[in-house]
């Protein structure tokens, strides 16, 4: 019998939530996406994921991603989502909202890093795992072995002066009207900070800008390997549900 769990991924425009088969990272049925209310305060939110839950017909535990750090369940910053989630204990509220269950609470950047460790891109990979997804910003995520750090926050380190997000993220891409080749060498600028004080094994691309992965990754010129997600928008959903089913909760 196959194996499921749930995950919820809360972002800045749209919460999206699916029945995941847990041994291939597969969603079960369909995608359920609706649009982040506005604004989007924590208990608006958890009604929004209620009603995705609501609509799922699923009555079992639930991992769930926020654009924020969070350390013991509670929402320790806000991107792209109401303030007033800052310091919210966000794993008490879903799980009121949800008549008690068990719910697990996590940075969307380390649930996709999960997923894509456990079932996408990184599956047969060894030692150190970096995830980056490159978007607005960059947001980050770090395994050992499948093992989770979690709540980096690679995206604000500086590198040669400015923030890597600053220099690296797609949107500087397009703000600047960069060719693939420029914005390549910022790239690999700022992997090779990275690369020099953590030693990873592998680096995995994420966000939107990866689908195009052939016309920019062979422009790398950093030594550890880079390769594009394979998840996609689905690695938030798919990382949250594998965080509830194995305990994970930063």
């Amino acid at each position: 019998m196959t194996k499921t769990g749930f995950g919820v991924d809360v972002g800045g425009s749209g919460v999206k939530g699916g029945v995941v088969d847990l041994e291939t990272g597969q969603l079960v049925g369909d995608r359920i996406k609706l649009l982040t209310p506005q604004p989007s305060t924590p208990e608006a939110v958890a009604e929004t994921v209620t009603e995705i839950i609501r609509q799922a017909e699923w009555d079992g535990p639930v991992g769930i991603t926020l654009p924020s750090v969070v350390t013991g369940g509670v929402a320790r910053s806000a991107a792209n989502i109401d303030k007033k989630w800052i310091g919210t204990d966000a794993r008490a509220l879903f799980s009121d909202a949800l008549g008690g269950r068990l719910v697990t609470v996590l940075n969307d950047a380390d649930a996709a890093g999960i997923a894509e460790d456990a079932l996408g891109a990184g599956k047969d990979a060894k030692g150190v795992v970096i995830l980056l997804t490159f978007g607005t910003g960059i947001g980050s995520a770090i395994l050992h072995n499948g093992v989770l750090l979690p709540n980096t926050e690679f995206g604000h380190m500086e590198v040669d002066g400015k923030e890597a997000e600053h220099r690296a993220a797609s949107s500087v891409k397009e703000k600047k009207d960069l060719s693939y080749k420029e914005w390549a060498g910022e790239v690999s600028r700022v992997l090779t900070r990275f690369e020099n004080l953590l030693w990873p094994d592998l680096f995995i691309a994420g966000g939107g800008i990866s689908r195009k992965n052939e016309k920019w990754i062979p422009h790398l010129t950093n030594r550890t390997p880079v390769v594009p997600a394979a998840l996609l928008n689905t690695a938030g959903i798919v990382g949250a549900a594998l965080a509830v089913e194995t305990g994970i909760a930063p």
